[in-house]
């Protein structure tokens, strides 16, 4: 690949003012380095007013293939890295997320270093870090897929209707291992351990784990406990007969499917992982402390085996 066909998706939270702003600063650069920045249809409708300051900026599946996609810059929260993450799906681009919102966990870097990331981008000196991402299934009695899709944080079964609880079966690898009404249940990676999964008293999970976790919602049973299982297992969530009403599949918070009684979801490890592009190699403990500001104060690390005085963590 030469440099004139390098072709960098930027993937854009356009509604904010601050990351179009952010978008212009990347477009230039990436220019000025002698590669090709690419837009979604979707954020070139989006920017609007903006495009002219961008200029002529390629449209991903229109002037660029995803394929030929080497890296996506992202300029948002963790929203906008799922949504970029989906773009790139088909190809093998890694996603290097740039923190313009809030927590933004899945974010490499924060918005006062763009400029370095962009440098880093254009250098080639990035890491990648392949991430466990699910193969979601929606099957019918007949065992037939209805819907076939994957997530990169979860995948949740949840009731449609707010009045109404959701009665299903739980089932890993072909086996039933219980039976309750819920709100719904949460089958999350490592990666989403910290999203939904985590706010549903689920375990958080080093990235570096390969399992998937399983966490009813708010279920009317003695046995409802989060589950961990290996990544070789499929966990499978039934929606039974005698559900008065219906569910629904979301799949990271933004691919649904509707599941009628009967409706089983099927969940395992897909065979195509996530990239993120790394800039650092941060521990994930370090990045817990600063992504949710956990008070670490009093800590004065271990102690030396040959003098006993406080040292560094090797």
């Amino acid at each position: 690949m030469t440099d004139v066909e390098r072709n960098i998706l930027v993937v854009v939270h356009a509604r904010r003012d601050d990351t179009v702003v952010a978008a212009e600063r990347v477009v230039s650069a990436l220019r000025g380095a002698g590669a090709r920045p690419v837009l979604s249809a979707d954020d070139r409708a989006e920017l609007g007013d903006a495009l002219p300051l961008l200029g002529d900026v390629a449209t991903l599946d229109v002037d660029v293939s995803v394929e030929d996609i080497e890296l996506a810059i992202v300029l948002g929260g963790d929203g906008t890295i799922l949504r970029a993450a989906e773009l790139v799906r088909e190809g093998t681009a890694p996603v290097l997320g740039i923190n313009m919102g809030h927590v933004g966990f899945l974010a490499e870097i924060e918005r006062d270093d763009m400029d370095l990331a962009v440098a880093r981008v254009i250098a080639r000196d990035y890491a990648v870090e392949e991430r466990l991402a699910l193969q979601v299934r929606v099957k019918d009695s007949a065992d037939a897929v209805l819907y076939d899709t994957w997530a990169l944080n979860e995948a949740t079964v949840e009731k449609a209707s707010r009045e109404r609880m959701l009665e299903v079966v739980i089932e890993v690898d072909g086996r039933p291992l219980s039976s309750f009404g819920c709100d719904g249940v949460v089958v999350s990676t490592p990666t989403g351990s910290t999203a939904y999964n985590f706010s549903a008293g689920g375990p958080v999970i080093w990235p570096t784990v390969q399992a998937i976790a399983v966490v009813p919602l708010s279920a009317h049973a003695l046995f409802a406990k989060p589950l961990v299982v290996g990544p070789e297992h499929a966990v499978a969530i039934e929606v039974l007969e005698r559900t008065n009403g219906t569910g629904v599949l979301w799949c990271d918070g933004r691919r649904s499917h509707d599941l009628p009684p009967g409706a089983r979801v099927v969940v395992r490890r897909s065979e195509r992982p996530v990239r993120l592009a790394r800039l650092h190699p941060a521990a994930f403990t370090d990045r817990l402390v600063r992504k949710f500001r956990l008070p670490v104060e009093g800590w004065r690390g271990p102690a030396t085996a040959s003098t006993g005085l406080i040292g560094q963590i090797p």
